[in-house]
Formats: structure tokens, sequence, C-alpha cells
């Protein structure tokens, strides 16, 4: 006799942020992914209602990988009384302790300058979470293989299947009672600078795959060209070349590209700056995982030399105070907040900067708005004025374009029962659902935030 299982869309639908789907069967509760909320005040919010379902009766929590907005809320969903295991990859633990202590330490940061300064309305100003928190939450870490089914009750296993997009990321496989669930996690490139391609499903009688470009393909475009550009024109105006980075791959494929482009070009000469304490530590965790990733140790560490790595904050000061040019890349990617926003506070008046944006910029960040051409962003409760000239690399993305995700379902041996299209604009998700149709004759639905919808199995 069938049995049911609610899904609970409690992130990412309807939006890129917030990863997270409650499985509620009756052998066991599995969330799927505890990403925090970012971008548009009325989603931020949202990180402070009361979890929508008990964290004690969850048992079981699996991660497709290390990026905030697929583990961010887990601190919070200890401090709400879950108590059991948080599965993933080695490198996607190592990632995301590394990213809740940062973002622990942002919060607890914000939220004192937000007190001395008196420009929130909250009295007073409090972290979501802190870095006794995120603490408490790795400790409820375990690591696992990839490719390997594990049996977390008698009618529930699941697997890891490696997925591009960053070190650790992979795809989730769960056989429930005999019927597939597909979880895509963020889909990576084909050909991507330092990632093996993504590994595709071969069956799947319930698909929840992400539709971040599903509008549209990533542009033929030179990178190096453009990076090589950018840094010339910097040279020849004796200004600063600015690159806010997602600390987490995307810096890593810069620093190779930028490092490679050196090695060519003899003419660019100015020093590059990695101001990002959190891609420090990342590096660390490329170093540990070298099978994850195409360099070899010796590229690596000759990489690594060739860059000036800022550690303590009192150089991000002299970096600032150095009149000559120079390049300097720092997080966070969608100028949400870290160190990026302290040299921007001093540069973006300056018609001789260059910002450079390299990634997929959400609605309501600071990135979107300088992308969009505004004339001033606010930065710690002030405004400040955009002279600085705006460019962009579309081609960098970590995220599977329009091409990609559809090319990412072809090995599926079946029709599945039912598509979800998560982790999307409604248009991005919209156009997907259309191609899918076009080219497989397969009907996705697009769930809204706080749906639940009900499965037989």
């Amino acid at each position: 006799m069938p049995e049911k299982v609610n899904i609970r869309f409690l992130g990412a639908a309807g939006t890129v942020t917030g990863s997270k789907f409650l499985l509620e069967t009756p052998w066991m509760n599995i969330l799927i992914d505890c990403g925090l909320f970012q971008g548009l005040k009325e989603l931020r919010e949202l990180n402070w209602k009361p979890f929508p379902f008990p964290p004690k009766n969850i048992d079981l929590v699996l991660l497709t990988h290390g990026h905030l907005d697929h583990t961010g809320y887990l601190p919070k969903l200890v401090k709400g009384g879950f108590t059991r295991e948080i599965l993933g990859t080695s490198p996607t633990l190592a990632i995301a302790e590394i990213i809740l202590t940062d973002s622990a330490k942002i919060q607890q940061e914000d939220a004192k300058r937000a007190n001395e300064e008196h420009y929130s309305i909250h009295e007073p100003a409090l972290p979501l979470y802190n870095e006794e928190d995120v603490e408490e939450t790795v400790k409820l870490f375990k690591s696992v293989k990839t490719d390997e089914w594990m049996e977390a009750s008698e009618k529930v296993k699941f697997r890891f299947l490696r997925n591009g997009h960053i070190l650790g990321a992979t795809f989730i496989e769960l056989d429930i009672n005999g019927k597939i669930f597909v979880f895509s996690g963020d889909i990576g490139r084909k050909s991507d600078t330092l990632l093996e391609a993504p590994r595709k499903p071969g069956h799947a009688d319930f698909l929840f795959m992400e539709s971040t470009y599903g509008d549209r393909i990533h542009p033929e475009e030179d990178v190096d060209e453009i990076l090589d550009s950018c840094i010339t024109n910097t040279i020849e105006n004796n200004g600063t070349l600015i690159i806010p980075s997602f600390a987490v791959e995307r810096l890593q494929t810069l620093m190779y590209r930028i490092y490679l482009l050196y090695q060519k070009n003899k003419d660019l000469t100015i020093p590059v700056y990695i101001d990002s304490p959190m891609g420090n530590e990342v590096l660390k965790v490329f170093s540990s995982f070298m099978s994850w990733h195409k360099l070899n140790t010796e590229e690596f560490k000759k990489m690594k030399r060739f860059f000036r790595i800022i550690t303590q904050y009192k150089d991000t000061w002299k970096v600032i105070d150095d009149p000559q040019p120079k390049v300097v890349i720092a997080g966070s990617g969608m100028v949400t907040g870290g160190r990026i926003l302290t040299y921007l506070r001093f540069h973006l008046k300056d018609p001789n900067t260059t910002i450079l944006l390299v990634g997929f910029q959400a609605e309501g960040t600071r990135g979107r708005q300088l992308q969009e051409g505004v004339a001033d962003v606010k930065i710690f409760g002030n405004y400040y004025e955009v002279k600085a000239a705006v460019k962009n690399i579309n081609s960098l993305s970590a995220h599977a374009d329009q091409h990609e995700l559809l090319d990412w379902l072809i090995d599926l041996d079946n029709n599945p029962n039912r598509i979800f299209l998560i982790h999307g604009e409604k248009k991005a998700s919209d156009v997907l659902r259309v191609k899918i149709k076009d080219r497989y004759g397969w009907h996705a639905e697009i769930p809204h935030l706080g749906d639940t919808i009900t499965v037989e199995v």
C-alpha cells in the first residue's frame, strides 16, 4: 500500500536563496540543505521567523554543498533544538565551517557597529547567531563518501554524487520506499577552470532542480582579455581595480586565471592583493583536498606565492592608503558584507576606480544595484556616490546555464513523475519549464515559498 511523503518548500522556491526542503516521511524527517535567505529585505526577514517545523523533530540534515544560501541557517536550526547528524562530503563540511564562522563574525560586527552608530531600528541590534552557536553546530557534522548508498532507515537510503559548482558539491539521490528523489543542489559547468564536469542522474521519480540561469546562456566572452584590459587600464589611469568575489571557488578561479595572465603578459606589473579571510581559509581546504580539483600541488603552490595575501585588518587600511595602482580581490561576491565594503567606501567616488563584478548578483544586493547603474549605494547606514566604472564578467559563473541544465537531464531513463524547478527567480524558472517541455516533453512545476506538496511512494 502506498505511503505519503510531504515535501515542504521552505526556501529557494521562487528565489535563488535560502535553500531548505523538508521531507516528512512515515519513517523519518529529512532536511535537504539549510540555507540563509539573502538579498531582498522581505527574504532576509524570514531568517528571523520561527522555523516552520519543530527542529527537534528533524532526524537528519543532508547538505549538497557549503555555500551560505545552502548552509547558513544551520546554527539557527541547532539553537532551535536540532540535535541529530548533519551530513555532507568532507570538503563541503570544511567549507561550511569556514562560511558559518565568517557569517557569525560579520553578524556580530554588524550588530556592534549598528549599536554604536545607532542606525538600526532594533534596540539593541543582535546577530542571528554567534560563533559559539557555530561551534555547537559543527559538532554535529559527519562526512560521507560520494557514490555510496547509505541507509538512514529500513525504507530510506541516500547517496551523494559529484556535481561541479564548488569544491565538495554534490547532488543527492534518496531512495524512499523504492522511489528515487533527486535534489540537484547547484549544478556546475561542463568546462570549469578548476573542477571536473558534473555527474548526471540516471533515474528520478521526483526531481528537484535548480534553475538559477534557466533563462539565459552564459556569453562567449574572453575572460582573460577582459581581465587584461581592466588591469591595463588601471595601470594607465593610476587607479584601483576592485573585484568583489565569492570566497569559495570564484576567488580561486580568479587567482589561477590572473596568475596565468601575468605569466603571459609581462607588462602587467601592479600588485594583486587578496583580502578575504574566508578565502584564505578556503585555500587551505583546496590544499587539503587536491583530488577534488584539477590543479596539481606544484601549480597550486606557485599560484599562492604570486599574490599578496592580506591576513590582518590593519593591512586593509595600508592597501587603501597606498596611492599606487593596484588590484584588490575581496569578499563578498554580491557586495553584501565583508572587506569589500571597506574598500568601496573609499573608492566608489573615484572615477579612476573600476569595479569588476564576476558572478550572479541576486535581487536586493549591492552587487545588483551596482550592476544596474545606481547613482549611490548604502553602506553601514550612509550613502556613497558611485563614480567608479562598473564592468562585468558573466561567463565565470559556477552555475550551469540553460543549455547545461537541459543537458544535465539527458541521461534520465524515465519521465519523472514530477519535476520541481527551484533555486531560481520566477522568470528564470518559467523559461526553463518551457524549455524542458519543448525538449523532453516533460511537465515541470514551479513551487511557491511555503508550499507543501504530498506525493505517494
